[in-house]
């Protein structure tokens, strides 16, 4: 058993490209403040991964990227919040500023829009980690 206790915010980070994940773990940044513990990043790149981490109790935010391969980030948001009871919260990233109204079908909490501005996407993720877990 792994001792986490002032460890920094366990964050699933979804693609399957690499590019997008590395774009969005730099527009976070390795922490969410000077004051606070790094950023513990899971980044997988398949929908059966993500699943398999929701299962554990660890995670603290999904970040769903709403244009993967095979099984989308909006799909997949769906599935968890379905699914998982007391689900972290999921940001989805989407392609368009028109897709918000599909994303918001997924039920994920917030969507962010690409390109990805950093100060936006760094504010939504400190915000959706201060905001408490709604009991489902």
């Amino acid at each position: 058993m792994t001792d986490t206790a002032g460890a920094g915010p366990r964050i699933v980070l979804y693609s399957d490209d690499v590019d997008i994940r590395e774009e969005v773990r730099l527009a976070v940044g390795p922490r969410l403040d000077a004051d606070t513990p790094d950023i513990r990043w899971v980044e997988v790149a398949t929908a059966d991964a993500v699943v398999a981490e929701a299962r554990g109790d660890d995670v603290d935010l999904f970040v769903l990227d709403a244009e993967a391969d095979k099984v989308g980030g909006m799909g997949l948001a769906r599935q968890l919040k379905d699914e998982i009871d007391h689900c972290p919260p999921v940001l989805v990233i989407i392609a368009r500023p028109a897709d918000a109204w599909l994303a918001s079908w997924s039920n994920a909490e917030n969507v962010v829009t690409r390109p990805l501005d950093p100060m936006v996407v760094h504010d939504m993720v400190v915000r959706m980690l201060d905001a408490p877990t709604p009991a489902t």
